[in-house]
């Protein structure tokens, strides 16, 4: 056991030391099929429309069948993409076991809009029912009914301005609305709002008007960023990219709630990652990359990761996102995050700032059974309730909250893991664990041997599906579809099972 704790340190090291490429993130159904339909041919691109069949589920549709609210947006594309590729091996099945399957679908925007609907929703969604409706002629496909006000006040305000800044939220989604090159610019890393989907959009429509420079950085961008995927398929890309501020923010964040932060074995990796957090922290904030608009989220994390280290950090930048009771991840957003919050609280306890207004918000959002849920940033309880655990634990020696214990440790699969869908997945057990670490802190002696053994159990389900150096593939963050941040996600499985090493002192 003392060989796999030094290996897990030693992987840690390395990921850790690889943050500086702009991040890595696994490949994603959507940007790949709507980056093939704006590509136009599909002579070069017939491994990665290969790619896009075989992610086809056998019910016809893409994405988790656990997450049902998640299919639509990445269905949708395929669908469409797919169109397109009659000769291609496989396209024409992969098109008609589409079409049944979102004849079938229940429309979860038929009345109301889900409070974690995916990033983008109201300008995605209707845009591709219009475009099925020419090509597919009366096929009673779901309409989205819900999400069309949404969107034409989104056109609105669209319409208002000739060009967003760089950078700018709306931007992210630009394929879903764009049409004229002139309304938007890529950004220093070639980027249309750090997204493939939206930058390949952008330059299909820039391409119209001839090379340009703009037009060679949209390019290479794309190049780099079908490369973070890591599938070795040209035109295979990710929901979101870079994340060079994201990704080293929530590893060093997680380190902390597994209590690794300051191992000696990690210090220089950390170091030189605060050492750059510290130098891009401005007094707007952090993005979830250097060239994307600052945000209540990132900014929160990175001020927790800067006291951690003993570094100065300034609470006005948080402030800035600050409205009534609540921050709101960015200015204008459909509907406030609680992840968020619970980050802000955190910080702002960090920081020994007055936080009574936010943590009544945070104690507000659980669900009955006193866990939270329903977060616009992941699809898991497990992710919130392990950071909400570890912020109001923050500066309350005596914190106990049995309720929260009890669903958790009911929660427990009986293979030994925790997870939202059908299965257990190593990224939840791992937040399970941070949120039992916090809560062993103040239990008597017969709540914590009952946790140990609970961790025992896990160590068990873990032991047998740890791989060094493996790859996690299993998508549970919410973007315009789920996806998997995967360094993020190694970096939790990893902190998880040396936490679990340690709790049974077999570390």
């Amino acid at each position: 056991m003392n060989a796999l704790s030094e290996q897990i340190l030693s992987e840690l090291r390395g990921l850790l030391s690889e943050m500086s490429d702009g991040g890595s993130v696994g490949p994603s159904v959507y940007d790949t099929a709507r980056a093939l339909r704006f590509h136009g041919k599909v002579t070069g691109r017939q491994d990665a429309y290969a790619w896009l069949i075989a992610q086809q589920h056998a019910d016809g549709g893409w994405g988790s069948a656990d997450f049902p609210l998640f299919r639509h947006a990445p269905t949708w594309a395929a669908l469409l993409a797919l169109q397109r590729a009659d000769p291609l091996p496989g396209a024409a099945d992969a098109v008609q076991a589409a079409t049944r399957f979102l004849r079938v679908q229940p429309d979860p925007y038929a009345h109301a809009v889900p409070e974690d609907a995916p990033i983008g929703a109201e300008l995605i969604l209707p845009q591709f029912c219009g475009e099925a409706a020419s090509l597919l002629g009366g096929v009673a496909f779901p309409r989205h009914p819900a999400l069309l006000p949404l969107r034409q006040a989104r056109l609105d305000k669209l319409g208002a301005v000739a060009m967003l800044p760089s950078g700018h939220p709306l931007l992210h989604s630009w394929e879903a609305w764009g049409t004229s090159p002139t309304t938007a610019c890529p950004d220093d890393e070639g980027s249309i709002g750090i997204s493939p989907a939206a930058t390949a959009a952008w330059l299909a429509y820039a391409l119209t008007r001839g090379s340009t420079p703009e037009v060679g950085r949209a390019d290479a961008y794309l190049q780099m960023a079908s490369r973070a995927t890591r599938s070795g398929i040209e035109g295979v890309f990710p929901n979101v990219w870079p994340i060079n501020v994201f990704e080293p923010c929530w590893s060093l964040y997680t380190l902390y709630l597994a209590g690794l932060f300051a191992h000696p074995a990690l210090a220089e990796p950390v170091r030189v990652i605060v050492a750059q957090l510290a130098v891009r922290l401005s007094v707007r904030g952090l993005g979830p990359a250097l060239h994307f608009a600052a945000d209540a989220d990132d900014t929160a994390v990175a001020l927790c990761v800067l006291h951690l280290a003993g570094r100065d950090a300034a609470v006005d930048t948080l402030r800035h996102f600050e409205i009534g009771e609540l921050f709101v991840t960015f200015p204008g957003e459909r509907n406030p995050s609680v992840s968020t919050n619970i980050h802000a609280l955190h910080a702002l306890r960090l920081l020994g700032k007055p936080a009574a207004r936010t943590s009544a918000y945070v104690e507000a959002n659980r669900n009955p059974h006193g866990l939270w849920d329903n977060e616009k940033w992941h699809v898991s309880w497990l992710y919130p309730t392990a950071h909400a655990v570890a912020a109001l634990a923050q500066g309350e020696p005596q914190w106990r909250d049995e309720r929260a214990l009890a669903a958790l440790l009911q929660a427990q699969r009986g293979d030994g893991g925790w997870g939202a869908g059908r299965a257990s997945t190593f990224e939840e057990t791992a937040y399970a664990l941070f949120a039992l670490r916090v809560m062993d802190e103040s239990e008597e002696t017969t709540g914590r041997r009952r946790i140990a053994q609970v961790v025992a159990r896990a160590l068990e389900w873990m032991l047998a599906r740890h791989a060094a150096h493996a790859l996690p593939k299993t998508p549970l963050w919410i973007g315009k579809e789920l996806y998997c941040p995967t360094r993020v996600v190694r970096v939790a499985e990893l902190a998880g099972l040396w936490l679990a090493l340690r709790w049974s002192g077999a570390s």
